[in-house]
């Protein structure tokens, strides 16, 4: 559900897109194809950070929208305040909001993890700072562990989603209002390498999905689950949420795929943004069925499209890396670095892939079991010291990498040696 931010731009103004009507499927196709994908060499990184937020004295009341916008002050986001400046925080990281009030900082993405650090510590110091001068304090996990699912952001959009998955189950309220994710946002590669990458990306999900699990309790009950926030997710609408097909091309498949999801909202100004039921992104361009009655779809009716998928790994134009649980707010730097370690060079790519391909598809059991699984103790053991030894190419200090290295070895080795 975050925003996208700045990675490189895609082509065409925002005004353009706007206009720019989409005569066909292999038109919308195209497009989807050209700007999820942006090639060129691994530049930059960068990290979107989502966190529950509580009263300091009683982490089970409900949140207070007005005590949770005067503490952000100029950087609410307007959808709490309409009339908010949303002034980003001092490095830079715009403030956006989740339904549930969960605070999200978007890092502007940076060259090296060194200068991302530095600038998230500070953005994350001053967004501390205030919450705390009104009794507030981040969460420390993946899901809410005191208070169940409520919408605290009332918009046409959150609405609709609201409506749509209450009727398939409790995973999308709890989605919406309940989780927070730790988000890593990574360059797509050189054409000869990113197809290399999608991959190695979505195989590493399972064993890095359980080593950094956290979310087994929520709203003060114990789900028995490692990550009920990531059952949350993967329960919420199969078309939007399921893993992609890594075996082909990964721009092709996914355009294909784009056009083949439902609509999950279609915004109408002051009218409710319901989609018409079962109403595909081609069905719309072809004025099919519903879509008969409406206007022919632009390029930014589909970029808006792509932002209601909600994959373990999303191209946003860079490579969008969604199924780690948040971290506590001082520890989010050793995931980030591990993901960036991973990916960081064609033959760790391919170790990656190798190591994890026995339990590349064991998602629900990673969500499930964590590193209770033996087979994905083990493989994520070996990939913490993959990922551990490959920490220099990063650009962090020595001193942060020695730190990093030990938190995950020590994770790991705890991990393997209970299951």
């Amino acid at each position: 559900m975050s925003t996208v931010h700045d990675f490189p731009e895609k082509s065409g103004s925002a005004s353009n897109r706007t206009a720019r009507v989409l005569a066909d499927r292999a038109a919308g196709e195209a497009y989807v194809a050209s700007v999820c994908f942006k090639h060129g060499p691994p530049r930059l990184t960068g990290v979107e950070l989502e966190f529950t937020v509580h009263h300091a004295g009683d982490p089970a009341r409900s949140l207070d929208p007005d005590v949770l916008a005067a503490a952000l002050g100029p950087h609410t986001p307007r959808t709490l305040r309409p009339d908010s400046p949303a002034t980003p925080l001092p490095a830079g990281s715009p403030v956006s909001l989740e339904p549930g009030g969960q605070v999200e900082i978007s890092a502007l993405p940076q060259a090296s993890l060194r200068e991302l650090d530095a600038a998230v510590t500070a953005d994350l110091h001053h967004l501390r700072d205030r919450l705390a001068a009104h009794g507030l304090v981040l969460g420390e996990t993946g899901i809410d562990a005191h208070r169940a699912p409520r919408r605290l952001l009332h918009t046409p959009r959150y609405a609709a989603m609201e409506r749509r998955f209450a009727a398939i189950g409790p995973g999308g309220p709890t989605m919406m209002c309940s989780t927070a994710g730790l988000q890593v946002c990574l360059d797509a590669g050189e054409p000869e390498h990113y197809a290399a990458r999608w991959a190695a990306a979505h195989a590493m999900g399972p064993p890095l999905l359980a080593l950094f699990a956290n979310s087994r309790v929520h709203a003060g009950r114990d789900t028995g689950h490692a990550s009920a926030r990531w059952l949350a997710v993967h329960d919420t609408e199969a078309p939007r949420s399921r893993t992609a097909r890594v075996a082909g091309d990964p721009a092709a498949e996914w355009a294909g795929r784009l056009m083949d999801v439902p609509l999950m909202v279609l915004p109408r100004g002051d009218r409710p943004w319901d989609a018409p039921e079962g109403l595909t992104f081609a069905d719309w361009i072809d004025g099919r069925g519903a879509a008969a009655l409406l206007p022919k779809p632009t390029e930014a009716d589909l970029d808006y499209h792509l932002t209601t998928m909600f994959t373990p790994v999303r191209p946003q134009g860079y490579l969008e890396i969604r199924y780690l649980d948040a971290q506590p707010p001082d520890e989010w730097l050793a995931p980030v670095a591990l993901v960036s370690a991973l990916l960081g060079r064609p033959s760790t790519v391919d170790k990656v892939r190798e190591l994890c391909a026995p339990v590349a598809d064991r998602w629900t059991t990673a969500a499930r079991r964590g590193l209770a699984d033996p087979e994905l103790a083990a493989v994520a053991a070996a990939l913490a010291e993959v990922g551990c030894a490959e920490l220099g190419v990063t650009g962090l200090a020595a001193e942060s990498i020695t730190g990093i290295s030990e938190s995950v070895l020590g994770r790991a080795d705890r991990s393997r040696s209970e299951a």
